[in-house]
């Protein structure tokens, strides 16, 4: 990873790599064929823009209390093969793509908040990791039921 030399350098990657979420949510409700699927995928990009908001008011000062409850994971993503954004042919593929990509979201908030060194900053991040926990198992569970329904 990146030596950092900052923290707004840490808060801007960050700032960035919501933005691009918002995209590709924004991306794959234009791609949606349901408008179940388009509506799904339009709030989590509402939801990604919420977390930018959020890494812009910290870096204008704002503190952030993660929750201190744990996320479960069903793990699902572990086991399903990657999908090239390229190639959604479905909602299954939707869903695989939008599971991996969480999970990569929250893996990176996790691990900025390990290498900060303010204590405000590493909440920010856990409080960001758990909600990017959040919206993994929401896909999760979607692509449970729909597996179920066939």
């Amino acid at each position: 990873m990146k030596s950092w030399m900052s923290p707004d350098e840490i808060l801007d990657f960050a700032i960035g790599e919501e933005e691009n979420a918002v995209k590709f949510y924004t991306e794959m409700a234009d791609k949606a064929v349901h408008s179940s699927m388009k509506r799904d995928f339009l709030l989590f990009a509402d939801e990604e823009r919420g977390h930018r908001a959020k890494l812009i008011a910290a870096k204008e000062g704002k503190k952030f209390q993660p929750d201190d409850k744990k996320i479960l994971d069903l793990k699902i993503s572990d086991y399903t093969v990657d999908v090239n954004m390229d190639e959604v042919e479905s909602y299954e593929d939707a869903l695989v793509i939008a599971m991996k990509k969480e999970k990569a979201a929250f893996k990176l908030y996790t691990r900025l908040g390990e290498i900060v060194d303010s204590e405000d900053a590493q909440n920010l991040f856990k409080a960001l990791a758990q909600e990017e926990a959040k919206h993994k198992l929401r896909f999760e569970i979607a692509f449970d039921e729909m597996l179920k329904e066939n």
